[in-house]
């Protein structure tokens, strides 16, 4: 292969890459339509297989792609021996025979290291497969050189998309969030521990759902729900937080609170409207008896109908100054009771069909200081048949609301996985971490809280760790910025010998608790 043709062919196939991948930050796909295009038109002797490893800021290789390989999940592939063992980059191809895994045993097998380098930075190889002792020729040696620049400026094209996704979260997180402090604000006038927000968002998610609503309608009703009370803002201290029943003309006053949050919440983006329709139409009924319009039946916006389940239901089962909570079994059956007058009997039949989920969210955003003693008895939750990190009674600490607390981490935990498996992208990864990230947060702080009130001994440790994992979680996170395919790799790795290590090394002291 004379220069010109050499040059006309590594064009050619960068040409092919690009326009067969799109701009997609696949680069499963990119691989295999390099080794489909290498198997057509080339003579070099590789095989039908390869990967990407690229760096993590601890100078530890990642497989975060492969083409007829096991991902890194299920792959024997150890990639910290030899050329990987320093984490440092060539600046040039590598060859290197290695013994890797094979049927029956180990096979003595060249490794072609193709360098990744962006701005002349390493951030790790494209490895390719060629018999052992295979020395390629100056012609050969040339393309894979180009063939390895060629990949760089494509998997350099791939983390920048993936950043700018990573960084579309975060101005949405930053509206977001300026949109739910005000939802708080208000929660926190009349609600002292602020859990109802949590609570009531998670059992509108859940009923939403059931219902079969569309993941989009659901994200916006995420963010909107905590939105739902906004207007008490505008209502006096004395009607707010009056702790007898209000007088009729003090109950007219506080209705006002539904026309002051469409006030409040002002604009014509679609996370504003849906909040705006939350605000003001959560207190109207399904027969029309409700306020401040006195909208009737599907008049009522479909979100405000599902938050009006989940607000009454949350508030019924929980403990107020002028009432004291009804059961679960009593505010589920009066809600049912409703059904076609108070609420659209769609919802309730999806809140009803909701509930062994509902009643675990109660467990999950509790009030209370949790009993060590406490037995629980919770409906049965269908979980994902295969699990990254899989919970068994041998994780059990002995107190069941902990327990329970474990299990939902674990299950955020194979969300995450999951969507890294089904290669979802960064923006879904970022949106995951900081779920889990909010969620680890109210597991400790109830943790701690527990553990102070009976007197735990090793308190202090445990706090010390909880506030570690919250670091490292958010070292993560940033993470994501610089090489969002790494970060995702790296963070499940992290998280499922952290959750695992530290159940059982430390939280299995809590059953000193049961026992006191």
């Amino acid at each position: 292969m004379d220069k010109d043709t050499e040059s006309q062919a590594i064009s050619k196939l960068v040409f092919e890459l690009t326009v067969s991948t799109g701009f997609s930050a696949d680069l499963d796909t990119l691989l295999d339509r390099l080794f489909g295009i290498l198997s057509l038109h080339y003579d070099l002797p590789l095989e039908p297989r390869g990967a990407i490893l690229l760096l993590n800021p601890r100078k530890k290789h990642f497989q975060v792609a492969q083409s007829g390989m096991d991902p890194y999940w299920k792959s024997s592939f150890q990639w910290d021996m030899g050329p990987f063992a320093n984490g440092t980059i060539s600046e040039t191809c590598l060859l290197e025979d290695m013994e890797l895994p094979a049927p029956g045993g180990t096979r003595l097998t060249r490794l072609i290291l193709l360098p990744l380098r962006i701005e002349n930075h390493g951030v790790g190889y494209a490895v390719l497969f060629a018999p052992a002792g295979y020395q390629p020729g100056p012609a050969h040696m040339n393309f894979l050189i180009d063939l390895g620049h060629a990949l760089s400026g494509l998997v350099n094209r791939a983390l920048t998309l993936e950043t700018l996704r990573v960084r579309e979260v975060e101005l949405e997180d930053a509206r977001t969030n300026a949109i739910r402090a005000l939802g708080v604000a208000a929660e926190y006038r009349d609600n002292e521990t602020g859990w109802h927000i949590m609570r009531m968002t998670n059992v509108a998610q859940a009923i939403s759902k059931s219902m079969g609503i569309s993941e989009a309608m659901r994200e916006l009703l995420y963010i909107a729900a905590p939105m739902h009370d906004v207007g008490k803002i505008g209502i006096a201290d004395s009607i707010l937080l009056k702790p007898e029943k209000l007088s009729p003309a003090e109950f007219e006053v506080m209705k006002t609170h539904t026309t002051i949050g469409v006030t409040i919440l002002t604009g014509n983006d679609p996370l504003i409207e849906a909040a705006r329709e939350i605000a003001g139409s959560h207190h109207e009924r399904w027969d029309g008896s409700g306020y401040p319009k006195g909208l009737k039946g599907e008049q009522i916006p479909i979100l405000a109908r599902i938050c009006a389940v989940a607000d009454v239901f949350d508030a019924l089962t929980s403990t107020r100054p002028y009432k004291k909570p009804w059961t679960v079994e009593e505010a589920a059956a009066w809600i049912v009771s409703q059904s076609g007058q108070h609420f659209d009997p769609e919802v309730v039949t999806a809140f009803q069909h909701a509930m062994p989920e509902i009643v675990r969210i109660r467990e999950l955003y509790r009030d209370d200081i949790i009993d060590p003693k406490q037995e629980l008895s919770l409906p049965p939750v269908e979980h994902a048949k295969e699990n990254w990190v899989r919970w068994s009674d041998s994780l059990s600490v002995g107190i069941g609301v902990i327990d329970e607390h474990h299990r939902y981490l674990f299950d955020l935990v194979n969300d995450l996985h999951d969507v890294v498996v089904h290669k979802r992208g960064a923006r879904n990864v970022a949106r995951l971490i900081k779920a889990l990230e909010a969620y680890a947060k109210v597991h400790f702080r109830a943790e701690e809280s527990m553990m102070g009130y009976y007197h735990f001994a090793d308190i202090q440790r445990q706090e010390n760790q909880h506030h570690a994992f919250e670091e490292k979680v958010q070292e993560f996170y940033q993470e994501l910025h610089n090489n969002p395919l790494v970060a995702q790799f790296d963070i499940l790795l992290y998280l499922r010998a952290w959750l695992v290590s530290h159940i059982q090394q430390e939280d299995a002291k809590l059953r000193s608790l049961v026992d006191a």
